[in-house]
């Protein structure tokens, strides 16, 4: 059964808020809130690369926000999805990559804002290295990212919690310089967590992609991991647990239950629920051992221990699922080596490099895939090339090269 709640944007980090609401209780596992102020910047010296984020170009990566002479407001305050039962509007602009003069690995801002009364304005920073983007993080104290960043790009999310309300951003002023460097994240994470459902088709997700039936994405319970629409900027891979079907899906929602739980970070970097170990999501330990009371975030008793919600096509298509179930997911920004976009999908993915070769799952439109080597195969005709090359993905399968585009790396012969 789908989820009776719908996931959205709030005010975190570059906020999200899902409306959680219960699901039936799962088998144990096999194995508006005020923005903090910005650190300013005249408390060091702007020794790096300076620039103002434009704030007034609005085009199809942003949901329900527009530029005025006052400033960056919400396009509608009264805008409530019937899909989204929180009465909190929310609106998401995210700006053009700035390119870097000199490769840096903070942000920092100064930010000239009005929440207004029940309102809130969060500005955040992702950057590009290594050919993947950084998760998104929030600019307030300054952005540190694992390494250093050649391009910064700027995610601005609005919230009123009712239509009286004006949150209004007028000009965001951002450096970019370095700081000695932060132990890099562990590559490859990958826990077994409890998937269900997300269904919802004609509602809203989180970064404005109206879903569609038999879809294919996913939602994660942070907006740290939250890829903007028609990208896949961050992807994830979810497997049965005996890995006869994976799918590789990009992060299109917030939820289930939590909007500010990265459980795949380690304690130091996680947002919230520090105490808790690495890949446990809140929602499962308040299930299974009452932690925080039994209650998310907000304050509801805690029905299903979710961590992911799979679109309909990713849940019945990609992983063959009838019922909610514990999966593995490998949060693939968090590794390494080259990477490449799938074009035209959902794309089979197979055992081999043919198509007579069983399919074994699939892979959704803008995935980003590792690619480990590759292999001469079956000659595909496909969206971006005819080609005999096939891809061999770090889970041992395949994919034609005629349907990856934006290879970043070397792809060696296997």
């Amino acid at each position: 059964m789908p989820h009776p709640r719908r996931t959205r944007p709030l005010a975190a980090v570059a906020g999200v808020l899902a409306a959680a609401l219960a699901v039936s209780p799962a088998p144990a596992a096999p194995l508006a809130v005020s923005p903090a102020p910005a650190a300013p910047l005249a408390a060091e010296p702007a020794t790096g690369d300076t620039w103002n984020a434009d704030l007034r170009v609005v085009d199809s990566d942003d949901v329900n926000i527009r530029w005025t002479d006052a400033g960056l407001r919400l396009a509608d305050a009264q805008n409530r999805p019937a899909a989204q039962r929180r009465p909190v509007a929310e609106g998401m602009l995210v700006t053009a990559p700035h390119p870097l003069a000199v490769p840096a690995n903070r942000v920092r801002a100064d930010i000239a804002a009005t929440p207004g009364p029940g309102g809130a304005v969060e500005v955040a920073a992702r950057g590009w290295r290594s050919g993947a983007w950084t998760e998104w993080q929030p600019v307030a104290g300054g952005a540190v990212f694992d390494q250093p960043v050649t391009r910064v790009q700027i995610r601005v999310v609005l919230t009123a919690e009712r239509p009286s309300a004006t949150p209004t951003l007028r000009t965001v002023r951002l450096v970019a310089d370095s700081v000695p460097a932060v132990a890099a994240a562990t590559p490859g994470l990958t826990y077994r967590v409890y998937a269900t459902r997300e269904g919802l088709v004609g509602g809203t997700t989180a970064n404005g992609h109206v879903i569609v039936s038999r879809d294919h994405f996913v939602a994660l319970p942070s907006a740290r991991g939250l890829a903007p629409k028609n990208t896949g900027d961050y992807t994830v891979r979810v497997c049965t647990t005996t890995r006869s079907r994976c799918e590789y899906a990009p992060v299109w929602d917030i939820g289930p239950w939590n909007t500010r739980d990265d459980y795949w970070n380690p304690g130091g970097v996680r947002e919230t629920w520090k105490d808790l170990p690495q890949g446990r999501p809140e929602a499962q330990a308040a299930y299974q051992s009452g932690y925080n009371g039994g209650r998310d975030q907000f304050g509801r008793v805690v029905a299903s221990p979710a961590g992911i919600d799979l679109a309909d096509g990713t849940f019945w298509d990609g992983l063959l699922l009838t019922d909610n179930a514990w999966v593995d997911v490998a949060y693939l920004w968090t590794g390494t080596g080259t990477r490449g976009r799938i074009g035209s999908g959902p794309l089979n993915i197979r055992s081999g490099p043919a198509t007579s070769n069983p399919v074994v799952g699939l892979a959704a439109t803008y995935a980003n895939v590792p690619i480990e080597c590759s292999v001469v195969g079956q000659s595909v005709s496909g969206p971006y090339r005819t080609t005999s090359q096939w891809n061999r993905l770090a889970s041992g399968h395949f994919v034609s090269h005629a349907y990856v585009s934006g290879v970043t790396g070397t792809v060696p012969a296997c």
